[in-house]
């Protein structure tokens, strides 16, 4: 356990509880692919945003409780989506829930845990809460479909994927942050304040990930190094390279995202590191960090404001 979940150690705990609750099913297979999943782990960094920033800003009931628990469906809902469509096989070092049970089952799961998500969240009787979750999930679909549009095409530009990533991953950071705020009873400042923090987190863990893509150890990323350029996914190191590095690295990286191969995956990883394609990530992963942070100046010192910056400096220090 990280130093920023044992803040929130005995709220984590009550989430993961919850989680095992309300995966209740009268049919078997929901609860055997839910149950998997849960024992999957994972870092669960959005429902614990919610936990921190909710208890940072002063909330003392225990509705947080369930929505951190409703984002951590939403987010799973969305990891099995897409895992059937990029037809991944791995996921945090095991086979997803479409290599084991099927492509039905993972689609048809994914849609119990949006439609139980939007039941918890119709319980929570907060329409504020509901307009951003609402937004959200539109948002997150957007994303994905953009994504979709987007493999293969080498032509994509910095801006066009900087706008996915938000969609794909920083809206729900964000959607974290600020409906944990709303339950807080924060003023619109310091609402946006925290809504932008977890826009800004979640930009520097894709753009992380970007880089992790292409330097990180299979092993410790439970995936394939180079799975973004097998999907054809034009990320922020393949544009970078394809704008800044020579002839003939552009040309290479282009090949591949139009065939969405990895097979020339070595040379292009000696490309992208030769053009300065990951440091570049890398530095635009932390000044979206040093964002984050300057959005917390107004919460109260104490652990979980301390917590909350530890996590962004996580973002840009992880291996995994």
């Amino acid at each position: 356990m990280l130093p920023f979940h044992r803040v929130a150690a005995d709220d984590f705990a009550a989430v993961n509880q919850r989680i095992l609750d309300q995966l209740h099913s009268d049919v078997p297979l929901v609860e055997n692919i839910g149950h998997y999943l849960v024992e999957a782990g994972g870092k669960r960094l959005r429902p614990l945003l919610v936990l921190l920033c909710a208890r940072a800003a002063g909330y003392q009931g225990q509705n947080h409780i369930d929505l951190a628990t409703i984002i951590e469906f939403i987010h799973t809902a969305t990891l099995l989506h897409d895992d059937v469509v990029d037809t991944s096989e791995r996921r945090r070092g095991r086979l997803t829930a479409n290599a084991q049970w099927g492509n039905a089952p993972a689609v048809l799961v994914g849609d119990f845990l949006y439609s139980r998500a939007f039941q918890m969240m119709v319980a929570l009787q907060d329409m504020d809460i509901m307009a951003v979750l609402s937004d959200t999930t539109n948002t997150i679909a957007e994303g994905e479909v953009q994504q979709l549009v987007n493999a293969g095409d080498p032509q994509v530009s910095e801006e066009n994927y900087l706008t996915v990533i938000h969609k794909k991953t920083g809206a729900l950071f964000e959607a974290a942050c600020e409906t944990a705020a709303v339950l807080a009873g924060c003023n619109p400042g310091e609402r946006e304040a925290l809504k932008l923090y977890g826009r800004k987190l979640g930009l520097a863990f894709q753009l992380v990930d970007d880089a992790l893509d292409y330097r990180g150890n299979p092993e410790e990323l439970g995936k394939n190094v180079g799975d973004d350029l097998a999907e054809g996914k034009p990320t922020m190191p393949l544009i970078y390279t394809m704008a800044n590095g020579t002839a003939e690295q552009a040309a290479l990286v282009r090949e591949a995202i139009e065939q969405r191969s990895a097979e020339r995956l070595t040379e292009i990883v000696t490309a992208i590191e030769a053009c300065g394609a990951l440091d570049y990530t890398m530095e635009r992963a932390r000044t979206a960090v040093d964002e984050a942070r300057s959005q917390l100046a107004f919460l109260a010192e104490g652990e979980q404001k301390t917590a909350l910056q530890q996590l962004a400096s996580f973002a840009v220090e992880r291996t995994v």
